[in-house]
Formats: C-alpha cells, structure tokens, sequence
C-alpha cells in the first residue's frame, strides 16, 4: 500500500527542490545584474537611448527567435543538460564582459553581441528549468514548488539591480566577474540535483514537433484559458511602463521615488509567492486566480487615479499581489496538466506568450500615454482587465471551476 506524501511537508525536506531553489536564485541574480551593469555602460560609453533600447533588443530576439526550438530541445535531451550547457554559455558571455572591462577592448556592438548571446543561453535555460520542476517533487507537493520557484525569481528581480548597481559603483570588471561565478555555480547546483531519469522521446524534429505545443494548449481549456487570460490582462495594463511620467511629473519624487515604486509590486509578489509556498491554494484555485487578476485591474485603476504617493505604493504592492496569484495558478496547470515529453514546449509557448504580451502592453500604454494622456491610459488598462476577467468566466467555464490544485491529475 503506497501513501500519499503529505502536502504540508516543508519544501526543505526536498534536496532536489532546494538544489532547483539555490541554482534559479544564482542564475536570476546574475541575470538582474548584468542587465543593470549593461544598461549603465553602454548608456556611459554612448550617451544613447538608442543604444540602451537595442541592448533589450538584443535580449529579445534571441528568446524570440528559439523560444520553439528551445522547448523541442527540452523535451528531446536530458533536461540537466540543457540548463547546465545554457548556464555555462551565460557565464562565458559574462566572463568575457568581465576581461573585455578589465582590458579596455569592449565595443558597443561587441557588448551587444555577447547580451544576444546572453539572450540565447536564457531561451534555452528559462523553459527547461521550468520543465525539471515536476520531477522533483511529488505531485501534491508541485503547487507549493511553483510558488517557492516564483519566489526566487521575485527575490532575484528585487536584489539584483540593487547588488549590480552597488557594484558597479566599485568597478563594473566586478560585477561581471561576479555573474560569472553565479551562472557557474548555478550549473554546479543543477549538476548535484539527483531524480529518476526519464528516457526523452528522440522525436524528430519537424515543424510539427517544433508547434505541437501551441497545439497542445488549443486543446486544453484549462491551459488556453489561464495563459490567454493572462497574457490579455498584462497586454491591455502596462502601468509600469509609465510610472517614470508618474515619478517625475505626478508625485515628484526623483530617482529614488522611482525606484520605490519600481519595487512594490516585485516586493508585492515576492510576500505572495512565500505565502502560497506555505499555504497553497487548496480550494476554488480557478475562481481565486480570477480574483487575483480582478485584484491587478483594480490596482491599476487605484494607482492611475490616485494623486496619494502612499496609496499609490499600496496600490503597486496589490497589483503585484494580484499578479502572483494569476502566475501559480497558470503555472501549475500547465505542469500538472502537460505531459512529460511535451512540457518543455509548452512551457516554452506559454513564456513566449506572456512575455511578448508585457512588451506590448508597456508599448500600448506609452502609445495610448502620447495621444491620450497617461492617466486615461493607465484606467483604460485597469478596466479592459476588469473586462476580460468577465468574459473569460464566460468563455472559460472549467477554468473557473478549478478546484484544489493538488488533485488535478495528468
């Protein structure tokens, strides 16, 4: 007779989950390093807004352009692997950062094409760690494994900038050498990581292998209803995007108020993801990742509106509160719900989706900003969200009527 492993356990007592733990916070740190560190030299050696919005482009396209091989990749290849080789290619691209400081030879085209390469190792990294999360937990474990794995991102998103700023104050050689050492280390925490191998389906690669996952989610209600609901609420709010508008012309608060606000909804979600960790959603998960992103349309309102610097923070820590009930939620039923073999490109379909809309969304609200006027910008956003909670509960009937997380089955 077999025993259901208890869902209250502390994720701690899981060696191949706290291994998974350690080596996201490594890797995500660096990432929030580097990107800081990038920004300021270039901006530096240039003095170019140009300059800095090609540095994110050359993050982009990479992630764009192998998001599908990347996830046909996990699903083909020991997922270990994959991380760790994707890991070492971030570090080298940040070790040769690090040299190419210390030795004066960096160029403004040579930095952007060790951040595409920096980008590329991300596609590859990003999804299929994602994908090794199911194995290593058992599955009425898995949704508190979600949160603890979104709050090592969070924690990362947070302290990262800080940490690269702070050290690129000292020397920027530093700070490179220093995401070096973590993507390393990183791959050396995934390396010790010990779980029952699956053999991977050698499945040829083809464009039907390569958009079988996008077809997998058509299929499935639960997942199309999740991600498209999340992707369509981050596409139509955006109000990060402006919150420069709302630090310097708005509440005049400089820099530093900037970066509070900046940070509220990091810290927002970061408290939120700890809590479903220790308390995961056991009952109406669907209808409470419904509140959640009604909690994120209504902040957003509250924010655009508000004239209150205070109101305005807690209104920035509830829409990241909000966020982070929608993101478990969707998270866990695309593991849970997804089989093995084909989770690395769903998993990869999903992050294309949502991330692409968060780029639009930011460039939807700067358009909407221009012509409009930022704060009917900002409520447009906040209501069209509210609206689409609406009528997905319409369109998304069994996606609403999930129940506890721990039960589905795959």
């Amino acid at each position: 007779m077999t025993t259901t492993p208890d869902p209250a356990v502390p994720l701690g007592r899981y060696r191949p989950f706290v291994l998974f733990w350690f080596a996201r916070v490594s890797a995500s740190l660096a990432l929030q390093m580097m990107v800081v560190a990038v920004g300021w030299q270039v901006y530096t050696m240039t003095g170019s807004a140009l300059d800095l919005g090609l540095v994110g482009l050359a993050q982009f396209v990479p992630a764009f352009l192998l998001v599908l091989v990347a996830g046909a990749v996990a699903d083909r290849y020991d997922r270990s692997t994959v991380v760790r080789l994707a890991q070492l290619t971030e570090g080298s691209a940040a070790l040769l950062l690090a040299i190419g400081t210390w030795q004066g030879f960096l160029t403004r085209d040579l930095i952007l094409t060790l951040v595409f390469v920096l980008g590329a190792g991300r596609a590859f990294e990003a999804p299929t760690l994602q994908a090794l999360l199911p194995r290593l937990v058992p599955l009425p474990v898995l949704p508190r494994a979600v949160a603890g794995s979104a709050s090592a991102n969070q924690a990362a998103t947070i302290g990262g900038p800080a940490i690269g700023g702070l050290l690129y104050v000292v020397s920027p050689t530093l700070v490179y050498s220093l995401c070096a050492a973590l993507f390393v280390g990183a791959s050396i925490l995934v390396a010790l990581i010990r779980i029952e191998q699956v053999a991977p389906k050698r499945e040829k690669i083809d464009f039907t292998t390569l958009f079988a996952g996008i077809a997998f989610i058509r299929k499935s209600p639960l997942i199309l209803g999740a991600t498209s609901l999340d992707m369509f609420a981050v596409l139509f709010a955006g109000a990060t995007a402006l919150l420069p508008i709302y630090a310097k012309d708005v509440f005049h608060v400089g820099p530093w108020g900037l970066g509070i606000m900046r940070a509220m909804p990091a810290i927002g979600a970061l408290l939120m993801a700890l809590a479903l960790a220790r308390f995961p959603l056991v009952r109406n998960a669907g209808r409470k990742m419904y509140v959640g992103v009604a909690l994120f349309g209504v902040a957003t309102i509250v924010f655009a509106l508000s004239t209150s610097f205070p109101l305005s923070l807690l209104a920035l820590f509830a829409l990241g509160v909000g966020d982070m009930v929608s993101v478990v939620v969707r998270q866990t039923l695309v593991q849970v719900q997804t089989p093995d073999d084909m989770l690395g490109r769903v998993i990869s379909v999903n992050a294309l989706f949502v991330g692409t809309s968060n780029q639009l969304g930011e460039f939807r609200a700067g358009v909407f900003a221009h012509f409009a006027g930022t704060v009917p910008a900002v409520v447009f956003g906040g209501v069209a969200t509210l609206l689409i909670v609406g009528l997905w509960t319409r369109l998304f009937p069994e996606l609403l009527n999930v129940q506890s997380l721990q039960k589905e089955q795959r």
